[in-house]
């Protein structure tokens, strides 16, 4: 009996060849230089920071050269599976406005290189597997599990390296006939590859990020089919994938770059090209004076729902990690504030080679100068869009009066240079209450005064200011009277004069200001006061001074 024989026990009904598949997925029609990348995703759990960070990376590579973003569904680990959590990956790209140009979902497939869900291409992996065995680069195994548990205890004793390889691969040595038998006798059995590497051997593998590499051939006679749902692993299915949806190039965490030798050897097994790799840095926080990598279990911001529940502009998002994806993004952007972040041309080699360090801070710079450049109305709709599924509160507060809420919005907006104190929209409720009367006198709150605390000199201000000086008509009128008053009182109008002489003054101009501001808003950091004083008019003005005591 021959290795065809066995192939045939095996898989009696697969009848198409890989050539056939050959014909069925053909080279795509792309012109010269265009890339083909995914997104591959395992459905075991929401979709994290560093998986969104290799979409973003694949999206950038696709569209800068005119090329494709597919979502492949890699859903051969049946027992770890959580129902919905493709339907939430694709959500989330479909969010970002990062569409993948392929992919299936709700019954439907688009893109022609498809089913793009794992379990669905069964037959097509079987045709692969077939192929090995029939040109004796895989073979059945019937060993155990107490069996290879014996063996690698074995191994340890010994002080070997672990895994089944060389002379520990005893299933390897089996003829077809010897296979043939047991099979017909029932004994379960998985398939394993048949390595033909030397671990002692180097070969040479670059990485577009990391470099010229050379890593230890593979020797283990990895499993690529299981015995239970005769599914593959990971490590076979992505390497048929990749070459029939003519992927070329993957981006992945480099925690896979260890498997690198074994992907390797399975595409020399069938004499395909392999696809360039970007193994990519994992992702970082600092915790004190030190590094280390985000935890999908700790930190909450691995998810990206954290981003969607806080309400960060998905752009500002996307702008934080192309600032760790390349190291001249910042750069760029700086002196291509306009234009959109695929346009930035991507180099590899301009990733970080240690772990990418992510600031939420410097999220929340990005995320404020992004929403400093919308309009009032663009905060508007988007804002409401948020706190209408995140925040009822602020939703009521936007849904009461709508035209009073975008002027509010638009304080120092819509200028050359637009105030920057919205990070997320999550911050807009407690940045705006003040301007509500009916939150503002029911709320416990604290007056934030500063260097003027004395509560008659408060009092003697507001009163002075009431009775002689409010002023809304202009701008420069309104401050002008507030000098005056300052010279009225005892304070230095001008801070030079009070810089040089400080002896001679109660305070400053600023020092009053404060006073007008806190009395009106609790806050001593607030907008332009001016501008919230127009809004709500001299009468409420004066009836929040009137209320001071």
């Amino acid at each position: 009996m021959t290795n065809k024989d066995l192939a045939n026990v095996i898989f009696p009904n697969i009848t198409k060849t890989i050539e056939d598949y050959e014909k069925e997925y053909p080279k795509r029609n792309l012109s010269d230089g265009a890339c083909v990348t995914r997104i591959a995703p395992s459905p075991t759990g929401f979709m994290h920071i560093g998986n969104f960070m290799q979409a973003v990376t694949n999206y950038v590579i696709a569209k800068q050269s005119n090329g494709i973003f597919y979502l492949r569904n890699e859903d051969t680990d049946k027992a770890r599976e959580i129902e919905g959590a493709v339907e939430l990956i694709i959500k989330t790209l479909k969010q970002y406005d990062m569409c993948p140009d392929e992919y299936e979902a709700d019954g439907k497939v688009f893109g022609n290189y498809g089913p793009y869900i794992q379990s669905e291409r069964k037959e097509i992996y079987h045709a692969f597997i077939k192929h090995l065995i029939e040109i004796d680069r895989a073979y059945p195994c019937f060993c155990t599990t107490e069996e290879l548990s014996e063996m690698r205890e074995n191994q340890e004793t010994m002080k070997t390296r672990t895994g089944y390889h060389g002379r520990f691969a005893r299933c390897s040595r089996l003829t077809p006939e010897e296979a043939i038998e047991k099979i017909n006798n029932g004994e379960k059995y998985i398939i394993r590859f048949r390595s033909n590497g030397n671990f002692d051997n180097k070969f040479e593998f670059n990485d577009l990020r990391q470099g010229k590499l050379f890593l230890n051939e593979n020797d283990i006679d990895e499993v690529i089919m299981k015995a239970d749902s005769m599914l593959p692993t990971y490590h076979f299915a992505h390497v048929v994938d990749d070459h029939l949806m003519r992927t070329t190039h993957v981006v992945r965490g480099e925690e896979w770059l260890p498997s690198v030798p074994k992907h390797i050897q399975m595409f020399e097994a069938f004499g395909f090209e392999a696809p360039k790799y970007i193994h990519t840095p994992l992702i970082m926080k600092k915790e004190g004076e030190s590094l280390r990598k985000i935890s999908k279990r700790k930190d909450p911001e691995a998810s990206m729902s954290y981003y969607d529940e806080l309400g960060y502009p998905t752009l500002a998002v996307i702008e934080s990690l192309m600032t760790i994806i390349n190291s001249n993004y910042e750069e760029w952007h700086t002196a291509n504030p306009d234009k959109k972040f695929t346009d930035f041309e991507f180099s590899a080699d301009k990733m970080s080679t240690s772990g990418a360090l992510y600031d939420l801070m410097k999220l929340d710079d990005i995320s404020k100068n992004i929403i400093s450049k919308m309009t009032k109305d663009e905060v508007y709709e988007e804002s409401l869009k948020w706190a209408s599924i995140h925040n009822d509160s602020l939703k009521e507060l936007i849904e009461k009066d709508v035209t009073y809420y975008k002027n509010i919005l638009n304080i120092e907006r819509e200028q050359e240079k637009p105030r920057k104190d919205i990070a997320k929209y999550s911050d807009i409720e407690n940045l705006i209450w003040y301007m509500y009367d009916d939150i503002f006198y029911n709320k416990d709150k604290e007056y934030e005064w500063k260097n003027i605390t004395d509560k008659q000199e408060i009092k003697n201000i507001l009163d002075t200011y009431l009775n002689k000086y409010i002023n809304l008509e202009d701008k420069e009128t309104w401050f002008n009277n507030i000098k005056l008053m300052c010279d009225e009182l005892g304070y230095a109008s001008n801070m030079k004069e009070y810089k040089k002489n400080p002896e001679l003054f109660k305070g400053n101009v600023a020092d009053v200001s404060t006073v007008l501001r806190v009395a009106l808003t609790s806050k001593s950091m607030t907008p332009d006061l001016f501008e919230i004083m127009n809004l709500m008019g001299i009468d409420r003005t004066k009836e929040r001074y009137s209320k001071i005591s």
